[in-house]
């Protein structure tokens, strides 16, 4: 019984996303717990295989391809899977086409990328959905947000690549109810990433130092002027390091897989960020999956513009700032907070609106932390049965 995975995996350039990385590793975890072996589509799967001790192929190649191109490449792919055309010898695509050949079922891990700012995700999950259909081989999707921005074209590869899924799961009640609007039968759950300190020994990567405030932030402004933003934000950061005991922390989910290597990513507005705050703080590299979980989970506030740290805090009840920058990043952050009982996100850069905030969370702390405790056995029971069933439909 073997599954075929795809996840946005892979170190590129040394660059990696602990979100991505985390989505993925939590469901190959899930479902090697359950008897299954997993197969990645990865963009780097020699890296991808040290990592989670798991064989892994390439991806399908629509990176860089433009719509029309993506299209044609659609087409080739479906009519591989489906036996009526051969891929050439050097074709990237043919280690998937090996790997369906012996898989039970397809799973598309956790993900934010089904939105027409990113048409190269769509096209990849959607042909990937028809390949398999073509081969008659169960598809899931898990843990899903789907759009808000979506072209036509979009929208209509994505309702017949999720109507031809025997199971969906989507994370955020505004994805259910998009998701209910096109007659798809999706079950609400939280990120796939939510439970892993349940999955992961993380006595061995418990950080050196809790931090009294945790910082973690993207570049993602969404057309904001970036001094101003990155201004109030270390505004917000200053105020709370004035209420909260303990260090100021930066910690980067997307940066170098090398501690020594200089900051890059997310790193680079930390750097911008500290300059511009009174306050002292330090910085923790960006580190494997365990970490970056028992990092966020030790922090005493959480100010986070990225997703996945939000993900990994609120369920231990961090009291957690999100800053949201757009209608997609409010979507996803709004969503995860909401499942633990916490207020939605503050928009980015207004300084005000985040320091009374952080006020009130740090006031009412303990009701915060007692509210996801409380939360917490029916979430955990819930994903539980979700990968059970996930587990069934997909071991043949």
């Amino acid at each position: 019984m073997t599954v075929l995975a795809i996840g946005d995996i892979g170190v590129v350039d040394g660059m990696f996303h602990v979100g991505d990385e985390a989505m993925f590793d939590a469901a190959q975890r899930e479902l090697r717990a359950r008897g299954l072996d997993v197969v990645g589509i990865s963009s780097a799967p020699a890296e991808s295989t040290r990592r989670y001790g798991i064989s892994a192929v390439p991806r399908l190649g629509f990176a860089g391809l433009d719509r029309e191109a993506a299209r044609e490449r659609a087409a080739e792919l479906v009519a591989a899977a489906s036996g009526e055309r051969e891929l050439s010898s050097d074709d990237a695509a043919r280690g998937v086409l090996d790997a369906l050949a012996e898989a039970t079922g397809v799973l598309h891990t956790g993900g934010g990328n089904l939105a027409s700012r990113w048409p190269v995700h769509v096209y990849e999950r959607t042909t990937l959905t028809a390949m398999a259909r073509a081969r008659g081989i169960p598809v899931v999707f898990s843990g899903q947000t789907l759009g808000p921005d979506l072209t036509a074209e979009d929208e209509g590869l994505l309702r017949q690549a999720l109507a031809d899924c025997a199971l969906v799961g989507v994370r955020e009640s505004t994805t259910a109810a998009l998701a209910e609007a096109w007659g798809i039968p999706a079950r609400s759950q939280v990120d796939d990433a939510s439970f892993l300190d349940d999955l992961i020994d993380l006595t061995t990567a418990a950080p050196t130092i809790a931090p009294g405030v945790l910082v973690s932030l993207s570049g993602w402004n969404a057309g904001r002027d970036r001094d101003e933003v990155e201004h109030a934000i270390a505004r917000t950061v200053d105020a709370a390091a004035a209420l909260v005991d303990g260090p100021v922390v930066f910690h980067a989910h997307f940066g170098p897989d090398d501690a020594a290597a200089p900051p890059a990513g997310d790193g680079l507005v930390h750097e911008r960020v500290r300059a511009a705050m009174t306050a002292p703080s330090i910085v923790v590299p960006t580190g494997d999956t365990a970490s970056s979980v028992a990092l966020a989970r030790s922090a005493g506030l959480l100010i986070s513009s990225r997703y996945h740290p939000v993900v990994f805090a609120a369920p231990a009840g961090v009291p957690t700032l999100a800053l949201a920058a757009d209608a997609y990043t409010s979507i996803k952050l709004g969503g995860v907070l909401g499942h633990w009982g916490q207020r939605g996100p503050v928009e980015l850069g207004d300084a005000s609106a985040a320091v009374r905030r952080v006020e009130e969370l740090t006031a009412d702390a303990d009701g915060v932390r007692a509210e996801a405790a409380a939360r917490r056995p029916d979430r955990r029971a819930a994903a539980t049965a979700w990968w059970d069933d996930v587990a069934g439909v997909l071991g043949g």
